[in-house]
């Protein structure tokens, strides 16, 4: 079995979440009783957060591939990063990480393909809905984003940092969050909405609202890593 190792702590519940699925996932593929091997480099939020908002995407590659790093000492085979934000450098992490990385877009991308998703919301971070890093693998494969109104994509970055990030989920928080979905929807049709960060499946738990697809990028990502653990 291939040893994965994850770059977690961005955010702390949704490292506990994929820590729980991934060994779920593992034992449903591989019913022998035996446990994933997998290790776990908890990092700074905070810090990676200050480099992001600093727009120092060099110092964020320097600091991730030294995260990285550590965990290749520790005796990993591939690597992952829990989170989407960070993936605004992930090219330049995965060009110098010494071990393959599974990104989160790649797979979500191939699993919008996969259902013939063709014109997707996107939630997640301001720096996620305001970035290219999604637009640029969707769009190679014809697939269109759209952010919500600038009112809601505040809303939704105020939330998930004030909230989420702290492990607070509250009714409230998840109404309002439905609503910008119906909205995108009246407005653009969408056929279906990202949710284009971790803790956001916390939250929004179920697989579509209204008809609508969620797809939960924590998800997709955990079934792209336990496959390749087995392969």
């Amino acid at each position: 079995m291939k040893i994965l190792g994850m770059i977690g702590g961005v955010g702390p519940e949704s490292t506990v979440d994929y820590y729980q699925r991934i060994i779920a996932l593992y034992r449903e593929r591989n019913p022998d009783g035996s446990y994933p091997l997998l290790i776990i480099n908890s990092v700074d939020l905070n810090k990676g957060r200050a480099l992001i908002d600093a727009n120092d995407r060099s110092g964020l590659t320097k600091y991730l591939v030294e995260e990285i790093q550590k965990l290749v000492k520790a005796g990993a085979d591939f690597g992952l990063i829990a989170a989407n934000t960070p993936h605004i450098v992930f090219d330049e992490v995965a060009r110098d990480s010494p071990i393959p990385l599974i990104s989160i877009v790649e797979a979500t991308c191939e699993a919008a393909k996969a259902r013939g998703l063709k014109k997707l919301g996107l939630f997640g971070t301001r720096y996620t809905m305001q970035a290219k890093f999604f637009p640029d693998v969707f769009s190679k494969e014809g697939i269109d984003l759209i952010v919500p109104e600038p009112a809601d994509q505040d809303y939704i970055h105020e939330k998930y940092f004030d909230e989420l990030v702290l492990g607070k989920f509250l009714p409230e928080t998840r109404e309002q969050l439905l609503a910008i979905v119906d909205r995108l929807k009246a407005k653009i049709d969408i056929d279906g909405v990202i949710l284009a960060g971790t803790e956001l499946p916390l939250i929004l738990r179920d697989a579509a609202h209204n008809g609508i697809p969620l797809l939960d990028t924590t998800k997709i990502h955990v079934e792209a890593a336990v496959t390749e653990m087995l392969s």
